[in-house]
C-alpha cells in the first residue's frame, strides 16, 4: 500500500514536470511566432552559414546584381587587442570574391544604432585586414551596414549611405570605408529595398517576397527541427540572463567590500574563481 502511493506520488511528480516543459514550449513557441528579421536571435539563425539570403540581402541593399558570397558567419566576435578594450560581436560577417568585408547589424532601438558605434565597428574590421608586411594600400573595402527598425537618419529615405569627402571639393575621398542605414519602415513595394524590408517585418514567410528568405523563415519558425532550435536559443540566453544577474550582484557584493569571496560566492551561485575574475584579481 505504501509503496503504491510512493509510486503514485512519484508519477504525478513527473507528469507535472512534463506538463510544465509542455507548457514552457508552447509559451516559447508563442514568443517566436512573434519574431520577425528585424529580432536578431532570427535573423542570426536565418542568415548564418547561408551565402544565398546573404547574397540577395547584400546585393538589394547595394544594388547590385553580381556580388558573391564566398564566406558568411553570423556572430562573429572581434576581440579588442588593447588589454581592456572593448570587443564587438557582428551580427552577419560576410566576405565576397573581391575579399571585400561586410558586417550587418540590426537594431530595433536607434540608440544601438549610434554613429559613433558605426565608426566604432569600421575601425575594428580595419585591424583585421592587413598582416604583417603587407601595404596599407592593400587593405581592402569594408562596408559597416546598420538595418534599423525606424528611419533613425529622418529623412524618408530607403538608404543612407555615409562615405568621406574631401570638404574643400565635394570628391570623393576614396579610402574604401563605407557605412550605410538601412531604412526598416520604409515602403514601397515597387522598390527591391521596400520589399527587402516588408519581408524584415513579416511575421509569417507566406507573406513574403523574396523565397530565399521566406524558405528559412518557415523552417525555423514552423517545422520541428526549427522550432527546436529557436527553442534551445530561448533557453540559452534565459540562462545567460540569469548568469548576468548572479554577475552585476557580485559586483555590487564585491563594491561593498563586506563580505570574503567565498561568501559572495555562496550567495550568488558563482564559482569562487568567477567572483575572483569579476574583481580583477589574477587567478593563479
Amino acid at each position: 500500500m505504501i509503496r503504491d502511493m510512493i509510486f503514485n506520488e512519484k508519477a504525478g511528480d513527473l507528469m507535472d514536470v512534463e506538463n510544465q516543459k509542455e507548457l514552457k514550449r508552447k509559451e516559447t513557441l508563442e514568443a517566436i511566432g512573434k519574431l520577425n528579421l528585424l529580432d536578431d536571435n532570427l535573423m542570426t539563425l536565418v542568415f548564418d552559414r547561408n551565402t544565398e539570403a546573404t547574397e540577395l540581402l547584400l546585393n538589394v541593399i547595394l544594388q547590385r546584381n553580381d556580388l558573391k558570397v564566398l564566406e558568411v558567419v553570423a556572430q562573429r566576435e572581434y576581440k579588442n587587442p588593447m588589454p581592456g578594450g572593448h570587443s564587438i560581436t557582428i551580427d552577419i560577417y560576410a566576405k565576397d570574391g573581391d575579399d571585400k568585408v561586410y558586417d550587418v547589424e540590426i537594431q530595433r532601438a536607434s540608440a544601438g544604432a549610434d554613429v559613433h558605434r558605426a565608426r566604432f565597428h569600421s575601425s575594428m574590421i580595419d585591424t583585421k585586414m592587413l598582416k604583417a608586411g603587407q601595404e596599407f594600400k592593400e587593405i581592402h573595402d569594408s562596408y559597416v551596414i546598420f538595418i534599423t527598425a525606424s528611419d533613425v537618419m529622418g529623412e524618408g529615405c530607403s538608404l543612407y549611405h555615409i562615405d568621406r569627402v574631401i570638404e574643400e571639393t565635394g570628391t570623393y575621398f576614396g579610402d574604401g570605408s563605407h557605412i550605410i542605414y538601412v531604412n526598416g519602415s520604409y515602403k514601397d513595394d515597387n522598390d527591391p529595398v521596400g520589399k527587402l524590408m516588408h519581408d524584415f517585418r513579416c511575421l509569417s514567410p507566406a507573406d513574403m517576397f523574396y523565397s530565399a528568405l521566406a524558405k528559412q523563415v518557415k523552417y525555423f519558425k514552423e517545422t520541428e527541427g526549427g522550432q527546436d532550435i529557436m527553442c534551445q536559443v530561448f533557453e540559452d540566453l534565459a540562462e545567460k540572463r540569469v548568469t548576468e544577474e548572479k554577475k552585476a550582484f557580485a559586483r555590487r557584493l564585491i563594491a561593498r567590500g563586506k563580505q570574503t569571496f567565498e561568501e559572495i560566492a555562496e550567495d550568488t551561485g558563482l564559482s569562487l574563481e568567477e567572483v575572483k575574475e569579476l574583481a580583477g584579481l589574477q587567478l593563479v
